[in-house]
């Protein structure tokens, strides 16, 4: 069959690149880091910074667009 033979020549040409790869030793790392995890602390909310790029009107209002999933 068609397909056989494309299979065939894929791993032939596959199998000839592996001959150029050299040969190396396996490398293990050994490490006791496994589930490591950090200390959940909240940062300091600095709400000029976050309000910075918002658009406002002329009385300082925030003006925000409405969801389009709202009707």
């Amino acid at each position: 069959m068609k397909i056989e033979k494309e299979a065939e020549k894929i791993l032939e040409s596959f199998s000839e690149a592996l001959k150029d790869i050299p040969e190396l030793e396996e490398t293990h790392y050994m490490v006791d880091n496994v589930n490591l995890s950090r200390e959940d602390v909240a940062e300091d909310k600095n709400p000029e910074k976050i309000l910075r790029n918002a658009h406002t009107d002329e009385e300082g209002n925030i003006i925000a667009e409405k969801g389009k999933w709202v009707r």
